[in-house]
């Protein structure tokens, strides 16, 4: 197994347990390096596509270069895998689906989204296009792809640095600090454990049964962000007090965010026979966890 990453939103010494063997070889660098990317593409059997910019403040604060990254890289990864007959598994968003706040979204659902001006979703028009690629690249070439969205994965060693929230409020509540929500917290989201989301990636990659189609991967359990912040001060016995944000001051005027964003995760249900099996207690217990074997 060889893995290309450029350790933008990561950590290398996350992965010395696996680097020490001899079936894992680690290649610094991006996707958008041709040169690099090449061998290491033709010396595959099957590539598992996650490189992205990922992280709300990352894609705010530098558009252009996540732009480039998801689209021109993704780009790359196709003509490259299209060259050798290598089987693609594209890792796609929930952001995808926008500002579209349906009970449960399927795959198959509308796109809603604000101005291409609003630089907040660019993100989502990014991994649009990334799925276009792979769906036609299926379609016109034959090649094999399959399609995932993720929503919202959380787990240990995760960084709130980039936007994420369940992290960021387990820092901010076992070092007993204000957690910071940002607009007036009544969204709601869901989030899935990565032991779960691994176990679905598996699945879903070696079934014929998955080939050329796009599945959601995630856990349906629906919770405002104010909730989320009340759990996870109780869940950790913190003394951290719930303090308030504008999406102005946060991210910029004109910030747009979605009310709420559920998964329908019945096709890969009816497919590969996939459930989530970890909780939300589970998800915050384990990144509390580890953060404090670091503190």
């Amino acid at each position: 197994m060889t893995c290309i990453d450029d350790f933008s939103t990561g950590q290398i010494h996350n992965l010395s347990k696996v680097t020490k063997s001899n079936n894992f070889k680690l290649v610094e660098g991006s996707i958008l390096d041709i040169d690099k990317l090449t061998p290491l593409v033709n010396n595959s059997d099957y590539i598992f596509h996650l490189a992205a910019a990922v992280g709300v403040f990352n894609i705010i604060n530098f558009p252009l270069k996540s732009l480039l990254t998801n689209i021109r890289g993704t780009e790359n990864i196709f003509e490259l895998a299209c060259a050798n007959n290598i089987p693609v598994f594209l890792t796609s968003s929930s952001e995808v689906y926008g500002k579209n706040a349906s009970d449960s979204l399927r795959e198959s659902d509308d796109r809603i989204l604000g101005s291409p001006i609003l630089l907040r979703w660019s993100y989502s028009e990014a991994k649009a296009i990334d799925e276009s690629l792979a769906y036609a690249y299926h379609v016109e070439h034959q090649l094999d792809t399959r399609i995932v969205r993720f929503f919202n994965t959380v787990g240990p060693r995760q960084l709130g640095s980039y936007g994420m929230v369940v992290p960021r409020f387990v820092e901010s509540a076992i070092k007993n600090l204000p957690i910071t929500i940002y607009g007036d917290g009544n969204q709601t989201r869901c989030f899935a454990h990565i032991a779960d989301v691994i176990d679905a990636v598996m699945a879903v990659a070696f079934a014929e049964s998955t080939l050329g189609k796009v599945i959601n991967i995630g856990n349906n359990f629906e919770i405002s962000i104010n909730d989320l912040a009340k759990k996870v001060i109780s869940e950790t016995s913190s003394k951290s007090e719930i303090v308030y944000i504008p999406y102005s001051e946060a991210y910029g005027e004109g910030f747009e965010d979605m009310e709420r964003r559920v998964p329908n995760i019945e096709l890969i249900n009816e497919l590969v026979g996939w459930k989530p099996q970890h909780n939300l207690t589970q998800m915050i217990s384990d990144i509390s966890s580890e953060m404090k074997l670091n503190l």
